[in-house]
């Protein structure tokens, strides 16, 4: 049986689908909640439109599931989402955050699914220089003091994986942007026919939040 990803689109996710794909996984359905609330507990809201291309290069089914993304009902539309595919399991990629983590692996085994995380608790900066070894990803959102708006549009690469740590040396972010400290999308990965791209561009700020709002996605 097939397996599901969910996704936003960010680097943890889709690494983590990439993983999956390395174990021989069967990986048929890219799932992304589309949450109207953008301070979701849950789900990421930014550039969602990216990851139907996503699936559409990488082979994949789309799916998504609607959401209020009001804390804990979002959850009860996740499951019922993921109640209606004929899987085996699910792939998330949670890294540290415990809340998200442990209300997956609540849904997964009331459906009586398996859940595999592999970055759980991966050395984060292990994880970046996985990400700019393997993929091209970037900084879509910062959210957090000593992240401007200058991160955003910038590459995971030694350079920006550099930058990240001298930040958490002063200000104790997570360099993996696990407690919403910043969000990213990935371009391309080994498991794309293509990279994916766009057309436009935009920075949309206020004064905790700073994004990069990306349109055309082809």
């Amino acid at each position: 049986m097939s397996w599901a990803a969910l996704t936003s689109g960010g680097k943890d996710s889709i690494l983590s689908c990439q993983k999956a794909i390395d174990s021989g996984k069967d990986v048929r359905y890219m799932v992304t909640a589309r949450p109207e609330n953008r301070d979701s507990y849950m789900f990421h809201s930014a550039n969602l439109d990216a990851v139907p291309v996503i699936a559409r290069v990488a082979g994949m089914e789309y799916v998504e599931i609607e959401t209020h993304g009001r804390k804990e009902e979002e959850l009860a539309d996740l499951e019922e989402g993921l109640a209606a595919l004929d899987i085996e399991g699910v792939i998330a990629g949670a890294v540290a955050s415990e809340y998200q983590a442990q209300r997956v692996k609540t849904i997964t085994d009331k459906l009586g699914l398996e859940l595999f995380t592999p970055l759980w608790h991966m050395d984060t900066e292990l994880l970046l220089q996985e990400v700019a070894e393997r993929m091209d990803a970037m900084i879509i959102v910062t959210a957090a003091e000593g992240l401007d708006e200058k991160f955003l549009g910038a590459h995971f690469n030694t350079d920006l994986i550099s930058r990240l740590k001298r930040v958490a040396a002063v200000r104790r972010i997570n360099l993996a942007g696990e407690g919403g400290e910043y969000e990213s999308l990935t371009l391309n990965a080994p498991f794309f026919s293509r990279p994916i791209t766009y057309t436009t561009q935009e920075i949309r700020s206020t004064p905790d939040r700073h994004e990069l709002v990306l349109g055309g996605f082809a």
